[in-house]
């Protein structure tokens, strides 16, 4: 399993990306198996190629300074309303409080089902 160590140094380096990118950062946190971005993106920017800046930059900074380390091959996408947006930032800063009530993994499926959105468990996780 890659672990995300000095998660702070990470989440910086990937705002860094997305000044370089033309993809507004507005918030990043996580844990040590996963983060969780909040973006603004441009509206000629789509959200595969955003992510394959910020996975493909930030996996290679983080081999190249951390260690052996990669991203999982997929990746979540969900727009958020601007009236949502501080509950989002305050959601993805108290990471570490979430998932002592339960995991990510656990999280992530009760919010796929809570949007109504189909999936077949054996692709989510790989």
């Amino acid at each position: 399993m890659n672990l995300i160590r000095e998660p702070e140094a990470l989440w910086r380096y990937i705002a860094g990306v997305g000044k370089a990118k033309n993809i507004v950062v507005v918030g990043a946190g996580g844990t040590a198996n996963h983060i969780h971005l909040l973006v603004d993106l441009h509206p000629m920017t789509p959200l595969a190629k955003a992510m394959q800046e910020i996975k493909g930059n930030s996996s290679r900074w983080m081999n190249d300074t951390r260690g052996r380390f990669a991203w999982q091959e997929g990746y979540a996408g969900l727009s958020v309303s601007q009236s949502q947006r501080t509950v989002v930032l305050r959601y993805i800063a108290n990471q570490e409080e979430h998932h002592r009530k339960r995991s990510f993994e656990e999280e992530f499926v009760a919010l796929l089902k809570k949007c109504g959105i189909q999936y077949d468990p054996k692709y989510v996780f790989g």
